[in-house]
């Protein structure tokens, strides 16, 4: 390293008359009087210049040297820019003409609807018949057919008459009218509170709560809240449970157990009411522990919503119905 250092000392000290030792006499002139690094740092590419002729020029060597630091400075700036756009560009997602992706033939007979803004104006009745087709009648159980959307009446289930309750298939059965006192700043309110069962008798029902000023009030209001809390009852071909069951609500306590035909309901309670309403005509019922008939109605239907179907296990475990008893 200092012979070298030495060699390119005395190159550059006397250009007019140059003395170059024999181990530099094979290099090209323009590397022994100019000590430049072979490898840019900055572009990252080795640096081979062309040999001069023997006549060296001081001026011209300087030129293009200082033409040679102009575009390596050039090289860096532009490949810092494009390492730049480089980080800043985010992959772009090929696009599907591009990548030869070609869609399905529409089927035979096919016909292209027509576009939203060119259908024809549908009428109150059309509206009021889709709405009804996706939705069903309405809850008061009156027919949107033909009636204009926009002038339907909400009509609160309390205001209603007894005619103008929903028409259906479900059985109401009050189990119990008690009243209840809130006691607040000025005095205590006296209010009604109601426990309906309703059922349809073929495995369909629910447990209702209602409050109200009024006894008729607190009743159609617990009828209502038994209508959205309907469940399903598994029922045998005998009109009984599929297996035993048992249910805590609360602190009340229920087993449901099966009984052959003819038996009828054994039960007591809001429990027999619950069976009775589900359609239910041979079983056995036992309450333990509360005698609370709000809570032994509801641990009822959750007792009945832990049976299940012979079909179901038999589908759950992969095997027909008649493999099940082996």
């Amino acid at each position: 390293m200092a012979t070298t250092a030495t060699a390119m000392a005395m190159a550059t000290t006397s250009p007019a008359a140059p003395v170059v030792p024999a181990l530099f006499s094979s290099l090209p002139q323009r590397i022994r009087l100019c000590p430049k690094p072979l490898l840019s740092t900055t572009s990252r590419r080795l640096v081979l210049p062309v040999p001069k002729s023997s006549s060296w020029d001081g001026s011209a060597s300087e030129q293009e040297d200082v033409e040679g630091e102009a575009e390596d400075s050039a090289e860096a700036a532009s490949g810092d820019e494009a390492e730049g756009d480089e980080d800043d560009e985010k992959p772009q997602p090929e696009a599907v003409s591009s990548s030869g992706f070609q869609f399905a033939a529409p089927p035979e007979g096919y016909i292209e609807p027509a576009p939203f803004d060119e259908l024809p104006p549908e009428s109150p009745e059309d509206v009021a018949a889709a709405y009804e087709a996706l939705y069903g009648p309405a809850f008061s159980g009156e027919s949107l057919m033909g009636n204009n959307v926009f002038e339907v009446k909400v009509v609160d289930p309390v205001d209603m008459d007894r005619d103008q309750r929903p028409n259906d298939d479900f059985s109401e059965r009050v189990v119990q009218v008690s009243r209840v006192t809130k006691v607040v700043k000025g005095g205590r309110q006296l209010s009604y509170r109601a426990l309906v069962i309703v059922g349809d008798m073929k495995g369909h029902v629910g447990v209702g709560v209602g409050k109200a000023k009024e006894v008729s009030e607190a009743i159609t209001k617990a009828a209502m809240n038994g209508r959205r809390n309907l469940v399903t009852v598994p029922l045998t071909k005998y009109c009984t449970f599929p297996h035993r069951a048992e249910a805590n609500y609360g602190a009340a306590t229920v087993l449901l157990r099966p009984a052959c035909p003819g038996s009828g309901v054994t039960a007591g309670g809001a429990v027999r009411v619950v069976l009775e309403m589900a359609g239910v005509e041979n079983a056995l019922g036992k309450q333990l522990r509360s005698k609370n008939l709000l809570n032994n109605a509801r641990a009822t239907v959750k007792a009945t919503q832990m049976m299940r179907q012979f079909s179901e296990v038999a589908a759950e475990r992969g095997l027909p119905m008649e493999e099940l008893w082996k």
